[in-house]
């Protein structure tokens, strides 16, 4: 289908569900489809974080971008994740999601190696350059350690490289920055900026944010929706209220002992594990190496879901 500008709404990073051996299960990825489209969501982003990208094989990337964009059918836009290390590789990737049906690529800075903002412009003007579809930035220094700066962000969407920005920095006031420059500039138009974090979506779209990319949306599409309802419509006070019922929600990502594993395990198993609880998927399980949940996090799971009004 042909992506709004600028794109808007609530677009969850999808779980990635796994078979027992670790495989991509499509059955399951067909039916959380159906879960979010009910929810109400606006769009879908797979290939991301929540999406366990950096685990997946290239194989497994393309069943998942092939799964989701054949199911969807053109009923929402569909972007794909776009995520390496370097120019070429990415670009690699860019040819594999569109030719399977992605409407959009999200693309982070290069990572591994140390790269100058000069670098890292040309990397997203190279891809731009080659991309059949637009291209969105991913702004997630924790994991690619490169900040992309609002001066930036904003230059390459005055060039037309870049058609969006998901920020998952959590750095309030460079969000800021670009929400007015998208917003105040001549030379920008049709700009998506879009905030990663689940926990202050009634804050950025106060400033001016187009939208959210919640992982925990993929456990309550609904409370992310009516959210984003109440916030567009200007009723604060319930989009306050619905706010802090998913902030509580979203304390389930902590259930996992710091002892024994990183926040990405217990993050992502607590998706899992709550989309199983609700009967979404068949299998909690999470890609290797990361660790699973025990039986009792699973448990504590299912009390934040309870609490939510979920179970």
């Amino acid at each position: 289908m042909t992506m709004p500008t600028p794109l808007t709404g609530v677009v969850p990073p999808v779980c990635t569900p796994l078979t027992p051996d670790h495989e991509v299960d499509t059955s399951s990825l067909t039916r959380l489809i159906d879960h979010l489209v009910e929810g109400g969501v606006d769009g879908l982003f797979v290939l991301g974080s929540s999406s366990e990208a950096a685990y997946l094989t290239d194989a497994q990337r393309r069943v998942v971008i092939e799964t989701v964009a054949g199911h969807v059918g053109g009923q929402l836009p569909v972007l794909a994740g776009a995520i390496d290390m370097a120019t070429p590789r990415v670009l690699d990737h860019v040819r594999s999601v569109t030719e399977a049906g992605a409407d959009g690529v999200v693309v982070t800075a290069p990572f591994y190696t140390r790269t100058h903002p000069a670098e890292v412009a040309r990397h997203f003007r190279l891809v731009a350059g080659r991309s059949p579809v637009p291209v969105f930035a991913y702004d997630l220094p924790v994991a690619v350690h490169s900040k992309l700066d609002a001066e930036l962000v904003l230059e390459l969407a005055s060039e037309g490289v870049l058609a969006g920005l998901k920020d998952s920095s959590g750095e309030e006031g460079n969000f800021r920055e670009v929400v007015l420059g998208a917003r105040g500039r001549a030379d920008v138009s049709g700009f998506s900026v879009l905030t990663g974090s689940e926990t202050t979506v009634d804050a950025a779209l106060a400033m001016g944010a187009d939208g959210v990319v919640p992982g925990l949306g993929n456990v309550d599409p609904e409370g992310y929706a009516r959210l984003y309802r109440y916030c567009r419509e200007g009723d604060w006070v319930r989009a306050r209220v619905e706010q802090e019922r998913l902030c509580g929600l979203f304390g389930m990502v902590r259930v996992g002992d710091a002892g024994r594993m990183g926040g990405s395990s217990s993050a992502l198993g607590a998706f899992k594990a709550a989309l199983y609880l609700r009967g979404v998927i068949s299998c909690p399980v999470t890609a290797e190496p990361q660790v699973p949940l025990s039986s009792g996090e699973v448990e504590r799971v299912g009390k934040f879901l309870a609490g939510a009004g979920l179970l």
